[in-house]
């Protein structure tokens, strides 16, 4: 077949099997289309991804599941039941955290445990502070939830609007102009509370000095609750997979795409790598946005997306994938270790390039709950530390490395933690390997970061310059993380099907208990008076 001849017949060519993508592709089978994904790598998940270390199978990526209602609504959308899917457990303990003067404090989702707890950490004047903390945090939520993380890409102007010009008030109490460590600084006064919820800015890449105080709402996500998926997170990705596999959608797993073919200025497919041309009505890129500016799908589609320049690039992350026995430390399911330079670290990384000298350290302890309990054998341990976006022309060096390991192990230490590790099983993954992983990306793992207000308004939606070409994953809206790129590719099968049912190339095909449509409330995913 030849470029110049290709037929369409109801054809949606999804590029990437992130979360993003999986969804987009779920619900456009649903719809009725003909759906082909193509993914370079062998698996589904895209950055939720697995390593196997010393026979046995570690996240790497995410390692925790938040929003858990949004999942629920996608799988209900097509007939299925996300519960009955993928098996989750509810955790109440969030987190431990550990400070190198041996302090330590546990969060969980309950706000009166946690009052209490901060309480005998920090005083009760900090107690109070938490609860303040907590309401406005919730508040932010509750303004941003329906108008701007669950609509399309809004902008100042059509957010007023969603919120409602007699709420303007309401609006300004999302603080964009304050930075998220000044308001924490309103709120608390020790400074390891301080750093505590300014961890939160990490979550989409940013550094708490930097990014607006809307960032609160985490806080509040996190309350609403925090699963672990038994076997892991793959299995997600993999229920998506297969769940859209029933549905009739044709996954070519090992395959990369090349070139976004336009026809009469509009996305007509898309070419592999292999010379292969596959036809299609509608294309949805589940990659780095960047890719488009860096001529990685073809000089006529450059212009489809607006570039991220280098400087707005998000956090990346060393990590170590290992086996490790742990002595000394009470570990529970997520740790956090904090250095006593918070400041300094995001200094380092975004002014400077360079891996912290005192980093903060996260330590997932996956064969855990939420008990600390000595297992007696060595356990399955993802450890992370932030860094900078891979420096094409002066990447990490392995001296480098080896001093950030040693910061991080230290650390560690003088918390009370000790590994025994398994070196002839240990992984490490650098920013240069992020982005050999994820083209385009620089190795950053949330796309842009948000250090101004007007950043979240600048991230690229479902919609591009090229009719017929969409948008889905971590690096456009609403933003980074499971429920979010999820929430992407919702967007992006909305607008690809409204757009093709204006053009009259619908072809109906089989579904899932018979439904030939989504729910007229699938429009409306997560748009609730109040969250699940």
């Amino acid at each position: 077949m030849t470029e110049g001849n290709l037929t369409r017949e109801g054809r949606v060519v999804v590029v990437g099997a992130g979360i993003g993508g999986l969804v987009a592709a779920l619900l456009m089978a649903a719809r009725g289309y003909e759906t082909v994904v193509l993914e370079s790598a062998g698996a589904p998940g895209g950055k939720m991804r697995e390593l196997e270390v010393g026979g046995r199978c570690i996240d790497a990526g995410p390692t925790v599941l938040a929003m858990r209602w949004v999942f629920d609504e996608i799988f209900d959308a097509v007939g299925a039941s996300f519960e009955s899917r993928v098996r989750t457990t509810r955790l109440e303990r969030l987190a431990r955290n550990a400070w190198g003067d041996g302090s330590r404090l546990d969060l969980y989702s309950d706000i009166d445990r946690n009052a209490e707890a901060i309480g005998d950490f920090a005083g009760s004047a900090e107690a109070q502070g938490y609860r303040n903390f907590s309401r406005r945090a919730e508040e932010i939520y509750g303004t941003l939830q329906n108008s701007f993380i669950c609509a399309s890409r809004p902008n100042l102007l059509s957010l007023m609007g969603r919120v409602g010009l007699t709420n303007f008030r309401q609006l300004m109490a999302i603080s964009p102009y304050a930075t998220l460590w000044g308001a924490l600084q309103q709120h608390f006064r020790d400074p390891r509370l301080r750093q505590l919820f300014g961890r939160y800015s990490t979550y989409c890449g940013s550094s708490p000095f930097l990014t607006p105080a809307t960032l609160m709402l985490v806080a509040h996500v996190e309350r609403q609750g925090v699963w672990i998926i038994e076997g892991g997170m793959q299995r997600l990705a993999e229920a998506l997979r297969d769940l859209a596999a029933e549905l009739g959608v044709d996954f070519r797993f090992g395959c990369r795409a090349q070139r976004i073919i336009v026809e009469q200025g509009r996305a007509a497919g898309v070419e592999t790598v292999n010379g292969e041309l596959m036809p299609a009505d509608a294309v949805i890129w589940n990659g780095d946005v960047g890719a488009f500016g860096a001529g990685f799908l073809g000089d006529e589609v450059r212009h489809a997306a607006p570039s991220v320049a280098p400087s707005k690039s998000s956090l990346s992350a060393v990590t170590w994938a290992m086996q490790a026995k742990t002595i000394g430390f009470p570990v529970v399911r997520h740790n956090v270790f904090y250095g006593d330079d918070y400041r300094g670290e995001f200094d380092s990384i975004f002014q400077h390039g360079r891996l912290a000298s005192k980093p903060t350290v996260y330590v997932c302890a996956q064969d855990r709950g939420e008990r600390a309990e000595d297992l007696g054998s060595p356990e399955r341990l993802l450890v992370l530390v932030n860094a900078p976006a891979h420096r094409t022309e002066n990447p990490l060096s392995p001296s480098e490395l080896q001093s950030c390991e040693a910061a991080t192990l230290s650390l560690l230490r003088r918390c009370g933690l000790d590994l025994t590790i398994d070196q002839s099983s240990a992984q490490m993954t650098t920013p240069a390997d992020f982005a050999r992983m994820f083209p385009a990306s620089r190795g950053a793992l949330y796309g842009r970061a948000s250090h101004h207000w007007t950043d979240s308004f600048a991230r690229a939606g479902a919609l591009t310059k090229v009719p017929g070409l969409y948008l889905a994953g971590g690096s456009v809206h609403p933003g980074p993380g499971v429920p979010m790129a999820a929430l992407s590719g919702w967007q992006a099968a909305l607008r690809a099907t409204a757009d093709l049912a204006s053009i009259k190339t619908f072809r109906p095909a089989a579904t899932l208990g018979g439904m030939s449509t989504l729910s007229a409330k699938t429009s409306n995913l997560g748009c609730r008076s109040s969250p699940l």
